[in-house]
């Protein structure tokens, strides 16, 4: 039996969990609400993360834009989706909500959270 505790970021009350894993059987306690246990859950099987960098703009030296996963990527895949972005430019204009690179390792859209002309 695997056990482990963790904090829910779900809201601002921030509830200890307490996860006990046997085999494909998950319980999940000291959740106040169900969005606690299905965080537990998530995090427990399939972790992701939103992902939030800054990206260079083409043929602006030290012109940066401010970027994210239009959705959550899977924890492991972060490295791999950084190394994809620095590697890459944006090409002005820029505008908030652009779509700078589809569907990221197949998960996710990389949006632009900041402009350049």
């Amino acid at each position: 039996m695997e056990k482990k505790e963790m904090i829910c970021i779900n809201c601002p009350l921030g509830c200890l969990l307490t996860v006990e894993r046997d085999g494909e059987d998950i319980k999940v306690s000291g959740n106040t609400c169900p969005r606690g246990e299905r965080y537990a859950v998530s995090e427990l099987t399939h972790p992701t993360r939103t992902l939030t960098t800054t990206m260079a703009v083409e043929g602006r030296d030290g012109v940066y834009i401010s970027v994210k996963s239009k959705s959550p990527i899977s924890k492991s895949k972060l490295f791999e989706a950084m190394k994809i972005i620095n590697s890459s430019c944006a090409k002005a204009p820029v505008h908030t909500g652009d779509v700078i690179i589809e569907n990221i390792l197949g998960e996710a859209d990389i949006i632009a959270t900041s402009e350049a002309e």
